[in-house]
Order: structure tokens, then C-alpha cells, then sequence
């Protein structure tokens, strides 16, 4: 996947973006006015401004909340989640007979002692990728048996059930590997490293269901700031959403998006102060029908004794209307 800055033919293609980002505009208003199933979790739906999403149920005080990602109907969805002094675990609701259930444990997330995070459903909705630090068996040992964080996956049975966790095999099970997420062909982008590679978002091609090498994306994408991390590609790769600390700034994280131009990433734009804030910024989805952008806001805290935690709370917003306000600025400034 080549990477370029910003030319004449990127221009060009932005502007036809912004045009077909109209159009969908268009064809969506009126199923804006439909009760959603989200909004059967979140009400009100968010226009201009960032919301919190699901307050009291899924975003709660002292608690954190984070990269959420849904099935392909939207009646299902997990996240990380933890209480004040817990790890990470991986938490889910299923819409049924028109009403959520209560946030419980995934059937594959229940030991507290373990990290389960990042997870990404893919576009079919039958298989969930996720990281983990539960212990593999002898027969599965990495080379670097130090390394406890792997990537996992989970699918669904015949009856909707989800089965047994499987570790991932190779190109990635010798490698820091992170919140890997699938594209629509089965293309896998993921935050990853070694120690003669620098961290930053890294992709492997699906080749008939089969993974052979792994790639580091261009420097448009991995020049921007430190930490680059927790991406979401577009289940037709034409974007790309991540985030990266400020040098400066440590622990202020903002998210960024990277548009594919015919199978070239553009520069890297800030998706904007409404977004970014002060505080953490980070861990970006996008719900299934393209509308909705999900990401957390964190921020550390202080005990009477002096002791720090983070908290997260989860927020979403217009990604259409988003979208088009960022394409018409490059358009407006470029």
C-alpha cells in the first residue's frame, strides 16, 4: 500500500469524496428520523456535538469504557470495560424482542485476572478478533515466552453461540500484535512492533484465507505523533481511523483519519477540536451503516491518599456530517 502527501490528484479525488459524502448524506436524511437500534440504547442521537453514549449503562462514573464495535445489524455489540482497580475485560448486549440486555461478561471473558481488550467484530458479524493476556498452553509457545499479550478470535457456532477462544497463528503470534481489525476482504490492520521495527499500525493481506507476510503502513500514517495505535479501517478500506499522542503532550492522545486514494493513503487529518480535546482521545470505531463515530475520552484522577486511576467514557457522534466538515476544510484550505 503506497503512501504519498498531499498532490494535485489528491485533491481531485477529495473533492469527488466530498461530493459522494453529499449525495450519501441525501440518501440517509430520512432514515435519520427512523428509531434506530441504537437509539433504543442512547437517546438523544448526537448531531453536531459529541454525546456521551449510554450514560449509567455503558459509560459510568469511575468506570472505563472503550473500543466498541458492533455486529452487522446492530443487534449486538461488545467493548472494553472495567471497574475503578480491575483489568479490562470484554463486555457485551444484545438487542432482543426490541430492548437491550443489562452490560454482562462476554461467555468467553469471565476470568478477572486476565486482560481482555480491543475487540472488532467483522463485517459478517461471525467472528470477533480480540487481545488477551490469558495464559496459551505448552503446545501453543511463542519464541518469546515473556510476551503474554496475544491476539485471539471467537466465532459463532451454527446456533449464534460463540465458541472457544483460538490464538492467532502465524505471521502473528511471534510479534507484539494489537487490536487487530478486519476489512471487508478479510485484510487485517492492527497496532504491532518488534524490536528492530518501530511500533505503529501494520497490516496483513488476505491471501484465500491465509496470512503470509505482515506490513508496516507508510509514514503519512506512522510519522504522526507517538504511540500511533488502535486503528479502524473502513470495511472498504477507503479510510482509516487511529490515534497517536502528542510528543509534547504525554497521555493526550487525538484521533486522526487517512483517506485511500486508489490504494494510496493521504496525509493524516485531525478529525477536529470536537473530537480532540485536552483530555485522552482515542480507541475511534465507527458503527456498521457508516453514521456513527464511537471513541473514549479519558482522563487520570487523583485519590484523597494521592494514588491515580484512569477513567473512560465513551462518546459518539455524526460521522457523516463529521466526515464532510473534514473534507470540506481540506477542500476550503488545500
Amino acid at each position: 500500500m503506497k503512501t504519498i502527501a498531499h498532490s494535485s490528484k489528491n485533491i481531485r479525488f477529495i473533492k469527488i469524496f466530498t461530493i459522494s459524502t453529499f449525495l450519501l448524506i441525501s440518501m440517509t436524511a430520512c432514515q435519520y428520523n427512523k428509531t434506530s437500534n441504537l437509539a433504543l440504547l442512547s437517546s438523544p442521537i448526537p448531531t453536531d456535538t459529541p454525546l456521551i453514549f449510554a450514560p449509567g449503562i455503558i459509560s459510568i462514573e469511575d468506570h472505563a469504557s472503550a473500543s466498541i464495535t458492533f455486529n452487522s445489524d446492530i443487534t449486538e455489540l461488545v467493548l472494553n470495560h472495567r471497574k475503578q482497580g480491575k483489568n479490562y475485560n470484554l463486555y457485551t448486549m444484545k438487542l432482543i424482542d426490541g430492548k437491550w440486555s443489562n452490560l454482562a461478561l462476554a461467555p468467553f471473558s469471565t476470568n478477572l485476572e486476565d486482560l481482555d481488550f480491543h475487540p472488532r467484530f467483522t463485517s459478517k458479524g461471525d467472528r470477533l478478533y480480540f487481545g488477551s493476556t490469558r495464559p496459551i498452553s505448552d503446545t501453543m509457545k511463542t519464541s518469546n515466552g515473556r510476551r503474554r499479550l496475544h491476539q485471539w478470535y471467537v466465532d459463532k457456532n451454527e446456533n449464534g453461540d460463540w465458541g472457544a477462544p483460538i490464538l492467532m497463528g502465524q505471521p502473528f503470534k511471534d510479534r507484539y500484535v494489537m487490536g487487530a481489525i478486519p476489512s471487508e476482504n478479510g485484510n487485517l490492520f492492527f497496532t504491532s512492533g518488534t524490536r528492530t521495527e518501530e511500533e505503529g499500525i501494520y497490516y496483513a493481506i488476505n491471501r484465500n484465507g491465509r496470512y503470509d507476510t505482515i506490513e508496516r503502513m507508510g509514514d503519512v500514517i506512522n510519522t504522526n505523533g507517538k504511540f500511533i495505535a488502535h486503528p479502524y479501517i473502513a470495511p472498504d478500506e477507503s479510510y482509516l481511523i487511529y490515534d497517536s499522542e502528542k510528543a509534547t503532550e504525554p497521555n493526550n492522545t487525538d484521533l486522526f483519519i487517512s483517506f485511500n486514494i486508489d490504494g494510496t493513503w493521504s496525509k493524516s487529518y485531525s478529525l477536529g477540536p470536537k473530537i480532540n480535546t485536552k483530555l485522552a482521545d482515542g480507541s475511534g470505531t465507527v458503527s456498521p451503516d457508516g453514521k456513527y463515530l464511537f471513541f473514549s475520552r479519558s482522563e487520570k484522577k487523583t485519590k484523597e491518599d494521592g494514588s491515580t486511576y484512569w477513567v473512560s467514557t465513551m462518546y459518539w457522534t455524526d460521522f457523516v456530517k463529521l466526515k464532510r466538515e473534514i473534507l470540506d476544510n481540506i477542500n476550503n484550505n488545500e
